[in-house]
């Protein structure tokens, strides 16, 4: 039987206020954020992490790594999302951005649709599947940026993401110590994507962390991405 969990909204309050550089608003949305994903993660797997430490540095501080990188008013879509991660902290503390969230399992799009009505986020919300998305002119080379956490390796993540993105924009993967041989195993498919990237390091209170910033030098020819799951069994 599944151990119950139970918010602890005062300690990840004082976390937040610790580690992350909040107004009183953000962190009183940081907290409910919280407190909503540990009670849907009691009936519902959406995170491992569920301590309040942990998801205020592995889940939240973390995907706050990249909003230097991301423009102001950008558009930007969160591909593979989950349980909102990384969007979700980005719109909190980025309310200027244009965020979609997209995921392939109706139930996380369920849940969020419940956070963005929470917290007034103003998200769009996308149940589909990455390749499908890729592939649907509503999406397709629509955004300034794409965001990956915890998806696949690079060479996988670059087929799924690349497509949404403008020529001129960037796919941002979230990667741990692996990052420069996952970059070196991606760049034939990036250069097939229309894409070339680099790795930015850095080290943080909760270990290695990495970012491949992958710019879209170019359109992405119209076969990709391929038809769902091939870009798993076998990566460009």
């Amino acid at each position: 039987m599944k151990q119950i969990v139970v918010p602890d909204r005062g300690a990840v309050r004082e976390l937040i206020g610790k580690y992350i550089e909040a107004d009183a608003e953000q962190t009183e949305k940081l907290v409910c954020y919280y407190v909503m994903l540990i009670e849907k993660n009691n009936v519902m797997n959406l995170t491992a992490i569920t301590d309040p430490e942990g998801v205020v540095l592995r889940h939240f501080a973390d995907s706050l790594i990249a909003s230097a990188l991301i423009p102001e008013g950008a558009r930007v879509i969160d591909v593979g999302t989950g349980a909102g991660l990384p969007g979700v902290p980005l719109k909190i503390m980025r309310p200027d951005i244009d965020l979609t969230l997209l995921d392939s399992l109706n139930k996380r799009i369920g849940f969020l649709k419940e956070v963005n009505g929470e917290l007034g986020l103003g998200c769009t919300l996308v149940h589909a599947r990455a390749e499908d998305g890729g592939a649907d002119e509503a999406h397709r080379e629509r955004y300034d940026i794409a965001l990956s956490r915890a998806v696949a390796e690079a060479r996988i993540v670059a087929e799924w993401t690349m497509p949404f993105v403008k020529t001129g924009g960037f796919s941002i993967m979230y990667k741990g110590p692996g990052a420069a041989e996952e970059l070196q195993n991606a760049e034939r498919a990036l250069k097939l994507l229309g894409g070339r990237a680099e790795m930015l390091h850095q080290e943080t209170p909760w270990g290695e962390r990495n970012l491949i910033v992958a710019k879209k030098t170019e359109p992405t020819p119209k076969k990709y991405p391929r038809k769902a799951g091939a870009a798993t069994k076998t990566p460009l």
